[in-house]
């Protein structure tokens, strides 16, 4: 008998046991931390990094491609980034896109013959104008189902930083100066996106308020600033509405990367907030991906070599331990689990965007704002005729820039969508317009990716066509445009402050007009807040529409013709002047000497080490203007509409604060058309522990559409944690002992009826685990 080769013997015994091996375990089938520890050191690096990412007409250096392992998955061109599969675990890739005022995808893609287009809804400021959580909640849901129809797992919104400063270049994604209408409005967004079984992102924790220098800049904010203001909208929402994800920000705050900052990441949004999803930076956010791994950031986008390199030999040398990295895949299977992809829901490509569209345009409607009316809207049956001043008239601004754009199928222009409402635009100056336009245009030199085009001048008009326009319309329309974006803030001259042709443009209409008695409305079509105090008397009327969207014309004409009652109000102060606001002293902050060595830009970006001190602390907004007695040029909370409406019986629980303490208020429409009015509760605290604002905001709510005469009683609960602020001695929430008005509303300046209560003994509301490092 021959014996075997013995290296035949031993690779038919391997075969044999590799045949008769269990298969390896799969993602939900099998427990996960099973599949875990069958998965490599290479794979778990992998799947904590996202699959790199590749930016059309821009070259990345090495040093921010794609990791080296892996290849980059795209089902979804355009989509931001994707996670890393591993098949043989039955590991899916999930797509992650970004969103804020809507699917942001390629909308064309090589071969095919069908276009991949999505709904630009109205921009976040605008629907936070509208105070209705209902109404987010719809948009929510149709961005959610537009999300799961192209394949897209996760939305990368909402935005939810402050309105700190109006020069804030993202401003147009964020909902509001107070945080608790940020967090209340952001939290419905969620609910309705995650109804259609899609995740968010809710963004940037913490501290991004602008863009200078984000990658770089070190924010110092108090402890009691951060608490009560700059990250109040995120405990809300983490809260109430459980956001799938929490995307981390490209800054400093108090001398830590946020998305490497483990008080931040761990001790406040985890253990404090009781947060269970993934945390993600922000895209090539932070410079130390170990530090990120150990302070809780689940994922790494969109990934890269530098940081798969870095993960590996951290593993290898001990200071990446395997439970954290374990710990963190861990969070990225739960979050590919929940994902539509792992469940195999179909994706069809075919959303229903006319049914999206009639929701934004609803949404803009709701959320514009009436600042001025003096006999004019809506417009009488007897306007037929309308003469369009401003580029913007004939050339909308939907959104900004950056990745908050959407790549939509068209937008309705201001000439459309009064058009479509039966009225007649003078043909001869929209010609004139749309030339001046078209020829201006082609003398702009391409920009960069994302980065907005610069304003085109405005179209000077002569003496005698402004009289001729005066004669043979009915009323002027002057619409004055402003577009802002990612990676740059706005300037205080001609962005903030109207040029002087566009002063010019306002004046010299009105004086056309009111020579033949008839009137001129100022259309506002803007992603932040302007300067107002210096021109709002000249104007019979003043619509602020902001950026409503790809419906914004259709949405424009359904407010001016009275189709669509005005009902918005403003959440977000409009000052007299910038010098009034309290962070200009120091806005946007200031560059350290030298370059930091470590810091690479983006597109226009060229970041430098930075610092901004909020030496406003709490005293943001309406905190400020109301407590200190600035005037303003429209305050928090204000908006006009097209009947009146009275306030009566406001009704406390009970004399003493208590467990279950609620106020209510009985709101009547005491006008001659059907309207909704937004009603808030401020309360005024004591402030004899530490320093209060004169009023905050603790409630809200919007009425149901009332017919004249027509009431509504609206009752707001209020909790031990609503009367609190933080203590930074003892780290709580602290509610002092004393008397307390509760003051209900139209706006901050705008009170109707008073009531007070009073709370025998102090309490802490809530104690914390950690203070932010380096805190001032």
């Amino acid at each position: 008998m021959i014996r075997p080769y013995l290296p035949l013997a031993l690779s038919a015994l391997l075969a044999a046991t590799a045949c008769s091996a269990p298969p390896p375990p799969q993602l939900g089938t099998s427990p996960t931390k099973d599949v875990i520890a069958a998965m490599t050191n290479d794979e778990k690096v992998s799947l904590v990094l996202g699959t790199g990412m590749d930016i059309p007409g821009l070259a990345l250096g090495p040093e921010m491609q794609g990791p080296v392992v892996g290849q980059t998955i795209k089902g979804v061109p355009g989509a931001a980034g994707t996670t890393f599969p591993i098949p043989r675990l039955g590991i899916p890739s999930i797509v992650l896109a970004d969103g804020p005022a809507g699917l942001r995808i390629q909308p064309k893609r090589e071969g095919a013959t069908r276009t991949y287009y999505c709904t630009a809804f109205p921009i976040e400021t605008l629907l936070a104008s509208s105070w209705d959580p209902e109404l987010l909640e719809r948009v929510g849901r149709a961005m959610g189902a537009e999300s799961r129809e192209y394949g897209v797992d996760v939305l990368l919104g909402p935005a939810l930083n402050t309105h700190r400063n109006p020069l804030g270049g993202r401003n147009f994604e964020y909902y509001s100066e107070d945080p608790f209408v940020s967090g209340t409005l952001a939290a419905a967004m969620i609910r309705g996106v995650q109804a259609e079984g899609v995740g968010t992102s809710a963004k940037h924790y913490a501290a991004n308020d602008h863009e200078w220098n984000r990658n770089t800049i070190d924010v110092k904010v108090s402890q009691r600033a951060l608490r009560e203001i700059y990250l109040r909208g995120f405990e809300i929402l983490v809260r109430d509405a459980k956001p799938w994800t929490v995307m981390s920000s490209y800054n400093k705050v108090n001398g830590t990367y946020a998305s490497e900052n483990h008080a931040l990441l761990t001790g406040v949004l985890r253990d404090d907030w009781t947060f269970d999803g993934v945390v993600m930076t922000d895209w090539f956010g932070g410079k130390d991906a170990v530090a990120q791994m150990n302070a809780g950031n689940d994922l790494l986008m969109p990934g890269t070599g530098v940081q798969q390199k870095a993960l590996l030999a951290a593993l290898a040398s001990g200071a990446l331990k395997p439970e954290i990295l374990d710990r963190n895949v861990e969070r990225v299977l739960a979050l590919i689990l929940r994902s539509p992809t792992f469940k195999k829901v179909a994706r069809t490509d075919t959303p229903d965007l006319a049914a999206h569209a009639k929701v934004g345009r609803d949404a803009a409607a709701q959320g514009m704002v009436l600042l001025r009316n003096r006999a004019t809207l809506p417009l009488a049956p007897a306007v037929k005729t309308l003469a369009l001043f401003g580029n913007t008239s004939y050339a909308m601004i939907t959104g900004g820039t950056g990745s908050g754009d959407v790549n939509e199928a068209y937008t309705v222009s201001l000439v459309e969508g009064l058009e479509a409402a039966g009225l007649a635009i003078d043909a001869k100056l929209a010609g004139d317009y749309k030339a001046f336009i078209a020829a201006e245009k082609a003398k702009q030199a391409p920009t960069q990716p994302f980065m907005p085009a610069p304003p085109l001048p405005e179209m000077a008009v002569s003496a005698a066509e402004f009289a001729r326009l005066a004669r043979a319309s009915d009323i002027a329309v002057v619409t004055i445009g402003r577009l802002s974006g990612e990676f740059i803030d706005r300037k205080r001259d001609g962005d903030f402050e109207l040029l002087p042709n566009e002063k010019a443009l306002i004046r010299d209409v009105t004086t056309a007009f009111r020579a033949q008695r008839k009137k001129v409305l100022v259309v506002l079509n803007i992603g932040g807040v302007i300067e107002t105090a210096s021109w709002r008397d000249i104007p019979d009327a003043i619509l602020l529409a902001w950026q409503p969207g790809q419906e914004s014309g259709h949405a424009i004409a359904d407010v001016i013709t009275g189709k669509v009652a005005p009902s918005g109000k403003l959440a977000t102060t409009f000052p007299i002047s910038w010098d009034d606001v309290p962070s200009s002293a120091n806005f946007p902050g200031k560059t350290l000497q030298g370059p930091d060595p470590q810091a690479k830009g983006l597109f226009a970006m060229v970041d430098r080490a930075a610092e901004i001190s909020y030496d406003d602390d709490i005293w943001v907004g309406y905190r400020h203007y109301a407590t200190r007695g600035v005037k303003t040029s429209y305050p928090f909370g204000f908006g006009l509409s097209y009947t009146t409406f009275g306030y009566k019986d406001l009704t406390l629980s009970a004399a003493e604060f208590g467990p279950s303490f609620t106020a209510s208020v009985t709101i009547t429409n005491t006008g001659k058309v059907a309207g909704r009015e937004v009603v808030q509760l401020y309360v005024s605290a004591p402030g004899t522990s530490m320093p209060k604002p004169a009023v905050e905001l603790k409630g809200f709510a919007k009425t149901r559409t009332l017919a004249p005469g027509e009431s509504q009683t609206l009752s707001f609960a209020l909790a031990a944690r609503d009367l609190a602020s933080f203590d930074e001695a003892s780290s709580s929430w602290a509610v002092e002992a004393g008397t307390y008005t509760v003051k209900v509303g139209a706006s901050s300046e705008d009170i109707r009826q008073t009531a007070t209560f009073s709370k025998a003994a102090a309490e802490q509301a809530g104690t914390v685990s950690v203070s932010v490092s380096g805190a001032k």
